[in-house]
C-alpha cells in the first residue's frame, strides 16, 4: 500500500514559481504511474499532470502545458510539480495519486492512492 505526502505548497504572485512534491512510502515508483491533480473551490479535482517510469509516458491537461512540468527521482520515491508562469486561475489544493498501472490516467476513479493535498494560492 502506497502512502503518499505533498508539500512545497504556498502563496505567490501571479508570474511566480514554486515546485511541488510528493513523497512516496516505499519503492514503487518504478511500478505506479504518478498524477497530480488539483481542486478549486466549488469545482471538481481535474487532472494536471502524471508520469509513469514503468510506461515511459507523461501527460499534461493542456491548461498547464509549457508551464509545468512533472518529474520524478526515483531513488528519493518523489515526483516533483515544477510550476512556473504561475496565474490566478492555478490556485488550488493540489494533490498527487498513484495507481498501480504503466498507464497514466487523467480521471481520479483510476488512482488508488491519494495523499492529503497542498494548498497554492497565486494572487494577481
Amino acid at each position: 500500500q502506497a502512502q503518499l505526502v505533498e508539500s512545497g505548497g504556498g502563496s505567490v504572485q501571479a508570474g511566480g514559481s514554486l515546485r511541488l512534491s510528493c513523497a512516496a512510502s516505499g519503492h514503487i515508483l518504478s511500478r505506479y504511474a504518478v498524477g497530480w491533480f488539483r481542486q478549486a473551490p466549488g469545482k471538481e479535482r481535474e487532472f494536471v499532470a502524471g508520469i509513469s517510469w514503468s510506461g515511459g509516458s507523461i501527460r499534461y491537461a493542456d491548461s498547464v502545458k509549457g508551464r509545468f512540468t512533472i518529474s520524478g527521482d526515483n531513488a528519493k520515491n518523489t515526483v516533483y510539480l515544477q510550476m512556473n508562469s504561475l496565474k490566478p486561475e492555478d490556485t488550488a489544493v493540489y494533490y498527487c495519486a498513484a495507481q498501480y498501472t504503466m498507464l497514466v490516467a487523467t480521471t481520479t476513479q483510476n488512482y488508488d492512492y491519494w495523499g492529503q493535498g497542498t494548498q497554492v494560492t497565486v494572487s494577481s
